[in-house]
């Protein structure tokens, strides 16, 4: 009489496996080995990505507002220590926000960072 090794188990945990890896490429998503591993792989990219957004964007949002500051004749740390100075208290994101939707506000902005500057 053969042993049972173990059962239904074993299956369901390589197939739990290889249906995270559904996607991948090549043998990648086919093999369990592999597909551990590559799993292993895609996790520590993913943690570590998941970091670097908030810089990406961060990065974006100071690119946008500093050509948009450089359109009225101001640099963007000139700009942002003015706004400092003046008091007012918006994010980078908001700023960038503000500069796609609604050019008459920032330069509005840029107008008080002026003033507060001088």
């Amino acid at each position: 009489m053969p042993r049972a090794v173990d059962g239904t188990r074993r299956k369901n945990r390589r197939n739990k496996i290889l249906k995270q890896a559904k996607g991948y490429w090549g043998t990648r998503s086919k093999l369990h080995r592999v597909a551990k591993t590559q799993l292993m792989k895609s996790g520590i990219y993913a943690y570590r990505d998941r970091r670097a957004k908030k810089r990406d964007f961060r990065s974006l949002w100071i690119a946008r507002i500093s050509a948009g500051a450089r359109s009225q004749d101001m640099s963007y740390s000139r700009f942002m220590d003015g706004l400092k100075k003046a008091n007012i208290q918006l994010n980078r994101k908001a700023l960038s926000n503000l500069l796609i939707e609604d050019a008459k506000a920032f330069e509005s902005l840029v107008v008080e960072a002026k003033k507060a500057l001088a």
